[in-house]
Formats: C-alpha cells, structure tokens, sequence
C-alpha cells in the first residue's frame, strides 16, 4: 500500500506500533550503529557502574525505529526528509515500545513534493521516553516518487 497525500488530513493518527524489546534488539541496534559503548551490550557495567536497571536503546537505535515507525505507515514511497527527537527516558528490555503519531501539518512545496509533519511519542506503559518531530514526503499521486526527486526537487 502506498499512501497519496490526498488521504491525509491535519489531526489524523497514524497506526500505532508496539513492539516487545528484549536484549537482542538492544544489543543489535548497538553493533549496527557501531556503538560500542558498554552500557548498550554489558549488563553489569550498565547495573554496577552507569546505575540504570539494564542495558538501554541507544540514540541510532530510537531513531531507526521512528524512521520504521513513519515509513511502516507510508509505504515504500515515503521518504523521511528530517526528524528531531528528544530522550526523556530509557528503553529497557523487557519494555513495550509503544509510538504513536499525529499528523500536524500537510502541504506540497514549490517543487510539487507532498509533506506530510508528525508529531510521535515512544512510550513505555504510559511514560512517554522519547518524543519525535519528524517531515516526510509522500507522493501526491499514484505516479509520484519522492524517491526519484534530486536536487532542486528534493528540499526537507
């Protein structure tokens, strides 16, 4: 399925992902990022030295899940333009990602490329960890690819 502009509207949610993380997601988005701090794979040097309860999603991580997040919900023709986000809490195993997103602006830009800008919010049983300003393209139409677009055409 592939989302067209037209179908989106200001205040409009965008499906929920929930997501069980254990110590395999934590330590895996660590080695993909080349993180290799302890407090993302070792959990006694996380406990016993840095004091949080286990090891924890590094920043990289978070933010392929709200990439995976935002193109889950356009279809392979959404393409992230910018994203800013701000941690206020940690990811454990153990945890239950939980994001979720409110459309808070759409319009198509001088270059005929669609945008669409979503609020999202990481949350673990309520507790909102990380919250996410992200701008993505979608196509305008059927034939749209922001993917094809370059140069002048291309402005995030």
């Amino acid at each position: 399925m592939t989302l067209i502009l037209k179908e989106i509207n200001e205040g409009d949610r965008v499906p929920s992902l929930s997501y069980d993380v254990t110590a395999t997601t934590v330590v895996l988005g660590a080695l993909a990022t080349r993180d290799w701090r302890p407090m993302h794979h070792d959990h006694d040097f996380a406990v016993n030295r840095n004091g949080t309860k286990d090891i924890f999603l590094n920043t990289p991580n978070q933010a392929a899940w709200f990439e995976r997040f935002l193109t889950d919900w356009t279809g392979p023709k959404g393409r992230l333009g910018r994203m800013k986000f701000r941690m206020k809490g940690s990811v454990f195993p153990g945890d239950t990602m939980v994001f979720n997103g409110t459309v808070t602006k759409t319009e198509t830009d001088d270059a005929g490329c669609g945008w669409a800008e979503v609020d999202v919010s990481l949350t673990v049983d309520g507790d909102v960890k990380t919250t996410c300003e992200a701008r993505i393209a979608i196509p305008t139409s059927e034939d749209d690819n922001p993917w094809s677009r370059r140069g002048e055409r291309w402005v995030p």
